[in-house]
């Protein structure tokens, strides 16, 4: 409450100032029960949701009628009567409870939920709530909290949250208003640590953290700075969090680890790990217990196992690659058939439940790969050792064994335990020069895969798989980590070969585990489970694609074979980068759970992860549950596995999040290394009110044109149609356009770059109105509450203030 009167939004007029009560606010309540928001489809029900939102922000106080009245300033008898009507509907629906004193005020329980707060700007923040998968939900809904409503909340915070009642009008579309809310609760926090660079003074010091979603420096008296010397990357452990009814955040720590010295590659490469609780080392006993695992394999390791030594095998894999989990072998039948084995490391016969590394590997539950480095999931003496699939060594596999035809119609199968012995270790870049020059090891074997991969693409995508390609980039760095050069990964039929194969290997292993099912008993697995995009994204997305020139059909019948054609035609185009990594984002997530849901982008009615175990902790699950099921096992009881499922699902984000950060840094300090007045090519690949983004074509690095860096003119930000628009020279910039731009500023420490547009090919607007808001160039500040300057945030939604309730994302969609 603030100056004793209740919030002023659009549902409440001002006070008249001979008011006699203050309306003050209630904390609100850390159940969960939420009364479904209703959309406002009629006059009804807006003044309704508009009534039941006065409650909910005014909830420290009870009302009377004649009140309620008042702020509305509803003088007309027929709307006195409904207004009467609508209160006796809330109150039956429990959403505002009636007190002994006949007032009425916001049942504390009522539209609580659960969420993660997203602290997008200083100002604002978005509370994401939990979807029923446990993962990311839709984002119109996500729930507004402006920072004054966080409660202490910082980001990453799980909380619970009042959702105030939503007047946003229509069903649907870009033009919908957000739902808002306030925190009422904090349930847990997202972070206990945080990594920064630290200035010191004589009597105290600052960390600035190193997230873009903490606004403030960190305090940390004298006596706790653990050693650091001024200018050094550190770990600091939180001591204090925001007091819950202040609006300006204050954070206390102290220094628990000195990383190192800002800037070097060591050091920034274990802060962004550290940034995202991802661990540097293996604890102690971890490390022990691997140490102890005998390397020798034993005749009773062999009992029960098919022997494939025999067989040719072999493997293809990264020239830098230590962790081979998977290989193939391949035999000629006498019937003219094909046996294809996939064989994949037997991690579970080493990493057993209980165990320390079993621990351990559930809790890293993926390999973390950055750029310079892999951070594995299993100690070196697993990953790199007994469980890799290395050449001229017995090892010991899971595998999938298949009969197919020279069609790759599959005969039949075999699922077991074998061990095998790898004749070769090619790297992709050797298999497929041997290809290419039909010369070298092995040629035949790998004439006959590749035939083979083929024909099982072919039917993939008949069946209505659909052909995601993006564009992944890779750096060559010098001894001390320093990018050199920056250049697309290449996907060969080498890589194609080995990836359709695994395909196959995870599908009918989740197939099999169905068809192994007993008098309707449902056999528990874990699946990799992708569902089906949703509708309004796809319609937006087309319609976007459209306006760029390219045709997209999203109806059911067409949407596969439409998708494949239009990742066909942006091919080699400027703009394919930004237009595929939008189209993927239309997609759903894929996660893994216990739920038989299948897997859209690839066409399968059923998909596990089963060829990866020294590097996925889903694998390790599928692969127990396989031989679970051989053993003839009953169904596997749910609940866990799909807490499991969840985990899982969400330290791999983590990961991807740090792989991603470690690519923009290297992205970053590549292009920091130019020379100052060099001009680069690009395509415009995010348009927003504070600028364009854009990225460069010749290696994928992305920066921002700020609004004010645009002198020419002002520019109104036309969100409609993803383009700003200069006011007098009507001199359009929009999406897929191409430009010539200079680097002006490099910042390592936000890893973002800002570009200067040195040319460009814009259109102009023919006439009429721009939908967008003026953009006159001034920069929004975001201050810091310490010694230290200032810092911008430079999250993908936009910095700019938004009304409650609206939608005011802004940003990169593409991020």
């Amino acid at each position: 409450m603030r100056n004793g009167k209740p919030k002023q939004n659009k549902y409440t007029r001002p006070d008249r100032g001979d008011s006699t009560k203050p309306r003050a606010r209630e904390r609100g309540s850390e159940q969960s029960k939420a009364r479904p928001i209703q959309q406002a489809d009629s006059f009804l029900d807006e003044m309704k949701n508009d009534l039941m939102a006065f409650f909910q922000i005014n909830d420290q106080q009870s009302f009377t009628q004649e009140q309620v009245l008042e702020h509305f300033d509803i003088g007309d008898r027929r709307m006195k009567l409904i207004l009467h009507g609508l209160i006796g509907e809330l109150t039956d629906e429990g959403a505002i409870a009636r007190q002994p004193d006949n007032t009425y005020r916001a049942d504390a329980d009522a539209n609580v939920v659960a969420g993660v707060v997203d602290h997008v700007n200083s100002r604002f923040a978005f509370v994401i709530a939990e979807s029923p998968t446990g993962g990311r939900g839709d984002r119109d809904d996500d729930i507004w909290v402006s920072t004054d409503d966080l409660n202490g909340a910082v980001d990453g915070d799980r909380v619970r949250v009042v959702r105030f009642a939503d007047s946003r009008n229509g069903s649907g579309g870009r033009s919908r208003r957000r739902i808002e809310g306030k925190v009422v609760s904090i349930v847990e926090r997202g972070r206990t640590e945080l990594v920064g660079r630290i200035d010191v003074w004589p009597t105290y010091g600052f960390v600035v953290p190193d997230s873009k979603k903490i606004y403030d420096d960190i305090f940390i008296p004298k006596e706790k700075l653990g050693g650091a010397s001024d200018g050094e990357k550190v770990i600091v452990r939180l001591t204090k969090f925001p007091d819950p009814g202040s609006s300006k955040q204050r954070f206390e720590g102290e220094v628990v680890t000195v990383l190192g010295v800002a800037g070097q590659n060591n050091t920034e490469m274990h802060a962004i790990l550290a940034e995202f609780g991802l661990p540097i080392h293996f604890p102690a006993d971890v490390e022990q217990e691997a140490e102890a695992i005998p390397t020798k394999i034993l005749k009773k390791d062999l009992t029960k196992r098919r022997d494939m030594r025999e067989v040719t095998t072999f493997t293809i894999d990264p020239v830098d690659a230590k962790d081979f989990d998977d290989a193939l072998s391949v035999q000629i039948l006498d019937n003219g058939h094909y046996e294809i084995g996939v064989h994949i490391a037997d991690v579970t016969h080493y990493v057993r439940p209980g165990s320390k590394l079993e621990e351990e590997a559930f809790k890293r539950a993926t390999s973390v790969y950055l750029v310079d480095r892999v951070v594995p999931m299993l100690p070196e003496k697993l990953s790199n050792g007994l469980c890799s699939l290395r050449p001229n060594e017995d090892k010991l596999t899971f595998s999938a064994v298949f009969e197919l035809t020279p069609d790759a119609h599959i005969v039949k199968e075999w699922f077991g335990r074998t061990v095998i012995h790898s004749n070769r270790r090619f790297s992709y870049e050797e298999a497929q020069d041997i290809l290419n020059n039909s010369n070298g090891d092995y040629l035949a074997e790998l004439q006959l895969l590749n035939e083979l991969a083929y024909k099982l693409r072919a039917e993939r995508f008949r069946r209505g798989a659909i052909n995601f390609e993006t564009v992944e980039v890779r750096f060559k760095l010098d001894e001390n980590g320093v990018p050199l050069s920056v250049y697309p990964k290449l996907r060969q039929d080498t890589n194609k070969l080995i990836e359709e194969f695994m395909l196959l290997a995870n599908k009918r292993v989740a197939e099999f585990v169905h068809s192994l099912n007993k008098k309707g008993d449902e056999n528990t697995m874990v699946y990799r489970v992708h569902e089906g995009p949703d509708e309004d994204k796809l319609r937006q997305f087309a319609d976007f694609a459209g306006r760029l020139g390219f045709k997209l059909k999203v109806d059911e019948e067409h949407l596969s074979n439409s998708m494949n054609q239009f990742m066909a035609s942006i091919e080699g185009k400027p703009e394919a980068s930004m237009l595929s990594q939008l189209a993927v984002r239309t997609m759903s997530k894929a996660r893994y759970s216990t739920e038989d849901l299948g897997h859209f982008g690839l066409a399968f009615r059923r998909y596990s992860h089963f060829t990866s175990p020294i590097r996925r902790y889903p694998d390790m699950m599928a692969h127990r549950l396989l031989q679970h099921y051989l053993d003839k096992g009953k169904p596997v009881e749910r609940d866990t596995l799909e807490d499991q499922c969840k985990h899982a699902s969400a330290r791999e984000k983590m990961a991807s999040d740090a792989e991603r950060a470690s690519i923009k840094y290297k992205q970053v300090e590549f292009m920091s290394r130019m020379e100052p007045d060099r001009t680069f090519a690009g395509v415009i690949s995010g348009v927003t009110e504070f600028g364009i983004f854009v990225e460069i074509t010749e290696n994928n690095c992305e920066g921002l044109v700020r609004m004010q860096d645009l002198s020419d003119d002002f520019y109104d930000f036309d969100k409609e149609n993803y383009r700003i628009v200069g006011q007098r020279n009507k001199k359009i910039y929009t999406f897929g356009d191409a430009v010539e731009v200079r680097v002006k500023e490099t910042n390592l420490a936000r890893r973002s770059m800002d570009f200067v547009l040195v040319g460009d090919n814009a259109s102009r607007a023919t006439g009429g109105k721009t939908s967008g808001r003026r953009s006159d160039g001034k920069r929004d500040s975001d201050g810091r509450s310490s010694a230290s300057s200032a810092r911008r945030s430079s999250s993908g939604r936009s910095d700019a203030p938004a009304a409650k309730g609206q939608n005011r994302r802004g940003g990169r969609g593409r991020r």
